[in-house]
């Protein structure tokens, strides 16, 4: 952000020096949609996903960038993954569905890391419901 400032005050002092200096608020304009865009971002990275698979029990716990946490308890025996699927995009949304409750996961994540997440999820519900 540093860096950014200081090629934001080199590209406006020209225009300062030759008389046009309401251009150089709008490169601080510039730089401070960008600072505030980065700060945004970072704070929606503090939000995350537990999920905990026991032979008895999947819980999950979302945690949102406020600290504030949701939990949702499934039986592995009723529970199945939903997906949505675009031809050209990918996996585009994971769902955990038991009995009429339907949760969104991995909802952070690509298509591709999202396709992998539930190759592996799929396959660790498949292995709990043999375990009975």
């Amino acid at each position: 952000m540093i860096l950014l400032c200081l090629c934001s005050i080199i590209a406006s002092l020209p225009f300062v020096i030759s008389g046009s200096w309401p251009i150089a608020g709008f490169f601080g304009l510039d730089f401070l949609g960008l600072y505030l865009a980065f700060r945004i971002n970072y704070r929606q990275g503090q939000s995350f996903e537990v999920l905990v698979l026991t032979p008895i029990r999947l819980l999950l716990k979302k945690v949102s960038a406020r600290g504030e946490v949701r939990e949702f308890q499934f039986n592995p025996l009723w529970t199945r993954l939903d997906r949505q699927d675009d031809d050209e995009f990918g996996l585009q949304e994971l769902s955990l569905v038991s009995r009429g409750q339907h949760v969104v996961v991995a909802h952070d994540l690509s298509p591709g890391e999202r396709e992998s997440f539930a190759e592996a999820l799929s396959r660790a519900l498949s292995e709990v419901k043999r375990g009975y």
